[in-house]
């Protein structure tokens, strides 16, 4: 019914569900240790493509992961600019320090620059 507040699934169906995502993980990873090596750093984008997928897919799972990824190696080509590209935000919150390491890797802290502070402070 509208404005019920949805019952969590049991722990058996929850796992059940999560065996797709699972499996792109492993296939993600499988990939990541043996074919990306043989490539090198050639992908245009931050994070790289793979790493790209193996966030989407953690973090929004099998389906929306997968297409996100797919989009992604779409628009990574020759003729693209490259840069900056980030997973959007998905729901899932992790609890503190179990951040997965795919997520502190490809979100790594940047310093402060030093000359945008001074030019902010007009010196």
């Amino acid at each position: 019914m509208a404005g019920e507040p949805r019952q969590p699934l049991p722990a058996l169906l929850r796992r059940a569900l999560d065996v797709p995502r699972q499996l792109l993980i492993l296939l993600l990873k499988a990939y990541r240790k043996v074919f990306s090596p043989l490539y090198g750093d050639v992908c245009r984008y931050f994070p790289s493509c793979s790493a790209y997928a193996l966030e989407a897919v953690t973090v929004h799972g099998a389906l929306k992961g997968a297409g996100l990824a797919a989009w992604r190696v779409c628009r990574c080509h020759p003729w693209s600019h490259g840069g900056i590209d980030h997973v959007p935000p998905g729901r899932r919150i992790w609890p503190e320090g179990k951040t997965p390491k795919i997520m502190v890797m490809n979100h790594p802290p940047i310093p402060p620059d030093d000359d945008a502070a001074d030019a902010a402070r007009g010196a």
